[in-house]
């Protein structure tokens, strides 16, 4: 008996509690919990399970797609447009909502700490400030990390890998609920107000995925009710395809980059792609960067303007002053360079700090303390660097928007704090806007320094949270000392202007830790809205990621390969085509008869030892001894719907009498088909025999048993069940995405994983 909190532990993402099963499992026997979960990057995980990206063509899908005709399909088609333009605006909405309330709430929290600090600065006893401010911190944050600690795991990091994961064809458990959305935005919002090194907008894309995925079905099942629409799209191909078209709108709407969002999609999300799906998806991203737009231009008092396209704005870069020159490109492959070793130093740090929280942080309550930890440390690492900072510089001029003036004369403030003492998304600005001379080349040093630790330790804690802006960020730092140590040397020449450089570092640190290429190069342009700097910051991407490949992979690949979930590449791993599909695929294969008892197939399917989601079916010859041929495949969910609608007869000649399924019944149960502990069977039913004729797929996709592995491989990415034959059609196995994801390319060669039941 699984208990709900068992469910809900199984779908996390962030920090997996392997030993949760089974402790539910032998409640009765009082053992303790183990302080240390035993965990490699070697496994494979068992327990995620693949989407169907293949349509079961049975009889009943072809009879209905018979019966429609061309105006229905046109109908099919416009509903796809209004769900990609629903999709749109229901993120740029989410997307405003969470900007007005981090606005809002980090505001209060700042005036509060400034004008305490202000009244202590005169009068002595600055620790009380201090202790408020990490107060403050560690109360909000510890909010935050409970509800996704306790109530859905899944929402935890920043949703990219998980997002990644379903379009790739892996089903993570919970990841496009309603609930996974409510906990994901709460929880964002509250770790951005409680100062952490995070940024609100990788969560935006989890979130525009949820969107897409709710109402592309037109029914949620967290709240129980069922809209009676959209039904035809009830399957997994088309959720697929609406989730890319929402981790597009979130992008869009964090960035203000819709063209960004598109590029996202495809070259970092989705594995399937094809030509319409690019069209939609781009008007679903226009849409939701025009919502946002209107709604924040609204909010902010000038209703005509449409100036704030995206969450982040990185402000306008004056072209004229800001050209570049033929001697600033070996410069800018310098600064990829730079870029991608500490990208690379950054995700190498991250893993070991994963793999550690993975072994011995791994109960709720322990995530959350160490969430609180990490607040306040991080209030105290800036307050105490604001203190000891002695950079004053005039308020004259400046746009600082919570001025701290400490030990500074009247009339100036601690530049220090305009990088600690704001939003992250705020000191990126500042720091590519202010004008030369605003910031000392220590102050800037000492903040990379820390912040690039804070950041990592950061990333990977139970918290909603993106790792986008605090990249940018450190990138933006010493992108910007960097300009400033090229204008001592060169005298003050005019090109060397520091926040042009602080655009590149950025660029430069984002893609050494997240690898991303052409989608990033169009993000950041249209988010300075200046095409100029195009061939640079592509310049500078590239190299980033040459250089970080060479050391370690990308921080989203490594924390699906730390999950241990069973990604599929492209292509397969090079030296793979020694293997043939005999050595992979899964033997023996329980197959099922044409015409079956239902004992037999209650039987299979209450088999817990062999949790299988596909069945071959063969001809039913009962008088031959031989193996019969294969006829087609039956999944799990099929069979369970049958047994559910009770379609059996009592002998096998008999013909059946009730009420045929329609297409609709499997639809109705999809996604959650019940288990089959859930559906009674009778003792005289069980006798009975069930015709699986016209509800098994004909004709499945085989290959013979010599094939290499790329050839399967090429086969089996959208597959969840590909069946191996031999020369006589007979089936001598199974390969599914479990087999094809054990190999994979080492530092000695071709490796295989071993698979793990957690």
């Amino acid at each position: 008996q699984l208990t709900p909190s068992s469910f809900l532990r199984i779908g996390q993402l962030s920090n997996v509690d392997l030993n949760e099963d089974i402790h539910e499992l032998q409640t009765e026997l009082p053992r303790q919990r183990p302080n240390e979960i035993p965990h490699n990057e070697k496994l494979l995980s068992l327990k995620y399970e693949s989407l169907d990206y293949d349509n079961s063509e049975n009889q009943l899908f072809l009879e209905e797609e018979r019966r429609i005709n061309h105006a229905a399909f046109r109908t099919v088609e416009i509903k796809r447009w209004v769900i990609c333009a629903m999709i749109g605006i229901l993120t740029g909405l989410v997307a405003c909502f969470i900007d007005i309330v981090v606005e809002n709430l980090a505001g209060l929290k700042y005036r509060v700490v400034k004008d305490n600090i202000d009244k202590f600065t005169a009068k002595g006893g600055l620790s009380f400030s201090l202790l408020l401010w990490a107060t403050l911190n560690a109360s909000v944050v510890m909010v935050g990390s409970v509800i996704v600690a306790f109530i859905e795991p899944v929402a935890a990091g920043s949703g990219i890998p998980q997002i990644k994961c379903y379009l790739n064809g892996v089903k993570i458990p919970h990841v496009v609920r309603l609930k996974t959305l409510v906990i994901k935005v709460c929880g964002v919002i509250l770790s951005v107000v409680g100062g952490l090194a995070v940024g609100k907008e990788g969560p935006m894309i989890h979130s525009g995925a949820v969107i897409a995925a709710g109402i592309s079905q037109g029914r949620s099942t967290s709240l129980k009710r069922d809209f009676k629409i959209f039904e035809y799209f009830r399957r997994d191909t088309e959720k697929r395809d609406f989730v890319s078209a929402g981790a597009a709108a979130g992008v869009s709407a964090a960035f203000g980059a819709p063209v960004g969002g598109v590029l996202f999609s495809l070259e970092e999300g989705a594995s399937f792609w094809n030509q319409f799906l690019t069209w939609r998806i781009f008007f679903a991203s226009m849409i939701s960067t025009f919502t946002l737009n209107s709604v924040l231009s609204v909010y902010h008092g000038n209703a005509w303007d449409l100036s704030s396209p995206g969450l982040i704005n990185f402000g306008r870069f004056d072209s004229e002053k800001m050209g570049y020159t033929i001697q600033e490109i070996p410069i800018f492959i310098f600064m990829g360079v730079v870029g991608g070793i500490l990208g690379a130093l950054f995700n190498a740090l991250n893993y070991w700090l994963t793999m550690f929280r993975i072994r011995y942080i791994h109960r709720p309550c322990l995530q959350v303390v160490e969430a609180m930890l990490v607040a306040a440390v991080t209030a105290t690492v800036g307050f105490v660097m604001i203190y000891c900072s002695r950079d004053c510089q005039p308020i004259q001029g400046s746009s600082v928007a919570y001025p701290l003036q400490l030990f500074c004369a009247d009339g100036e403030y601690n530049s220090m704090a305009t990088a600690f003492f704001n939003t992250p998304e705020k000191s990126v600005v500042n720091l590519f806007h202010d004008p030369p001379g605003s910031y000392n080349p220590m102050t800037l040093g000492m903040f990379t320094l820390m912040y690039f630790f804070l950041a990592c330790w950061t990333y990977g804690l139970t918290v909603s949270a993106g790792v986008f802006i605090p990249s940018l960020l450190i990138g933006a730092a010493w992108g910007r000392l960097f300009g400033i140590s090229l204008s001592y040397l060169t005298k003050g020449s005019i090109w060397a202007d520091p926040g042009k450089y602080a655009l590149m570092g950025a660029a430069a640190q984002l893609g050494g830790i997240v690898r991303m290429t052409l989608s990033l190069t169009v993000i950041m342009m249209e988010a300075t809205g200046n095409v100029t700097y195009g061939f640079p910051i592509m310049l500078v991407l590239m190299t980033a990621k040459i250089v970080g490949d060479y050391f370690v992979e990308g921080l989203y690949d490594m924390h699906i390969q730390l999950q241990s979930v069973p990604f599929l590449h492209w292509e397969a791993p090079v030296t793979s085509h020694s293997l043939t599909a005999r050595e992979v695929m899964s033997t023996p294969v329980t197959c099922l008869r044409r015409i079956e008892r239902v004992g037999t197939v209650v039987d299979i399917l209450s088999d817990t030892s062999s949790n299988h989601n596909g069945f071959p079916v063969v001809e039913s010859n009962p008088d031959t001894t031989q193996v019969a041929g294969l006829r087609g495949l039956i999944l799990r969910s099929q069979l369970i719907v049958l047994l559910k609608h009770k379609v059996f007869v009592e002998r096998a000649n008999l013909s059946l009498v009730q009420r045929r399924l329609k297409l609709k019944d499997f639809r109705d149960a999809y996604p959650r088909f019940p288990p089959i502990q859930s559906i009674h069977v009778s003792q005289d039913e069980r006798e009975c025999m069930i015709d699986l004729s016209e509800f098994m797929n004909p004709s499945p996709y085989t290959v013979p048993q010599e094939a290499s592995l790329p050839r399967v491989f090429k086969l089996a990415l959208g597959l969840r069940h590909l069946v191996v034959v031999d020369n006589r059609n007979e089936v001598v196995g199974m390969v599914t995405r479990k087999d094809l994801a054990r190999y994979r390319l080492g530092k000695e060669g071709l490796e295989e994983l071993s698979l793990a039941q957690t």
